[in-house]
């Protein structure tokens, strides 16, 4: 069994990793700026208490994310202190080379530190369902509703994969995961708005320039198999602790 740090241990990935890490068995340290039973008290934007933290570490999961600029300064904070034989597993989203959205500019940034680092993995995931389900949750007149493919997948899949990844890791870039299904952003709407008993209705729309020509061309979406078991309905009908298991590959 490994000592683990988990960066961004208390958040809505995080959880689950932390749970299923300590179910392997493993000594998990979760970094928070705040203090308390099971933290780790550090703060990625300053550098305070980072070298502390990764002392003594087998392996660093790097869950926390910042807006822009600042997801690669904690990146470089956090790789500037971990030693060079502790492994680095990094989360990405798929499609962060070839979606133009600035947020995934900055996180294929963060990816190259990486990189640099000698022993390190990154994972790529697709959008998880709870964005989604936040976006589709906003109070406006309809469910706008790109005319494009998405392949959602729960937190509690990508922890899985994240656990099989701290027991065996692999360097460099692991295989890309996503969800069980390939919908329709459309189609995810009208699920969305059954579930929860919307009036709204739902507009798909068609929008001109480069990040909507890379999602229709597919650059959000896994090829091959799935490796995720839970669909979108099954997250909003609240069965995912039934369904998450082992993902499937």
């Amino acid at each position: 069994m490994k000592t683990i740090l988990v960066t961004g241990g208390t958040g809505r990935l995080g959880r689950p990793t932390v749970e299923r890490l300590r179910a392997a068995g493993h000594t998990v340290r979760v970094l928070s700026r705040r203090t308390g039973s099971g933290l780790m008290t550090g703060d990625l934007s300053t550098g305070d208490g980072i070298a502390a933290a990764v002392d003594g570490v087998d392996l660093v999961v790097h869950l926390a994310t910042g807006l822009g600029r600042r997801d690669v300064q904690q990146a470089r904070t956090l790789l500037s202190a971990t030693p060079a034989a502790t492994h680095v597993i990094y989360m990405s989203i798929v499609g962060v080379d070839e979606i133009p959205l600035s947020y995934y500019r900055y996180k294929l940034e963060a990816e190259r530190l990486v990189e640099a680092h000698p022993a390190h993995t990154i994972l790529r995931a697709t959008q998880f369902h709870s964005l989604l389900d936040k976006i589709f949750s906003l109070k406006l007149p309809a469910l706008f509703a790109p005319a494009a493919m998405l392949q959602p997948i729960a937190v509690e899949d990508i922890a899985a994969r994240l656990t099989e990844l701290v027991a065996d890791p692999i360097p460099g870039r692991a295989a890309d995961i996503g969800g069980p299904e390939s919908v329709s952003i459309p189609d995810l709407a009208r699920t969305w708005k059954a579930a929860r008993n919307s009036r709204r209705p739902v507009v798909p729309l068609r929008i001109p320039g480069k990040i909507f020509r890379a999602y229709t061309a597919g650059s959000a979406l896994v090829p091959g198999p799935p490796y995720g078991t839970i669909t979108f309905a099954d997250y909003l009908d609240g069965g995912v602790s039934r369904r998450a298991g082992r993902p499937s590959r």
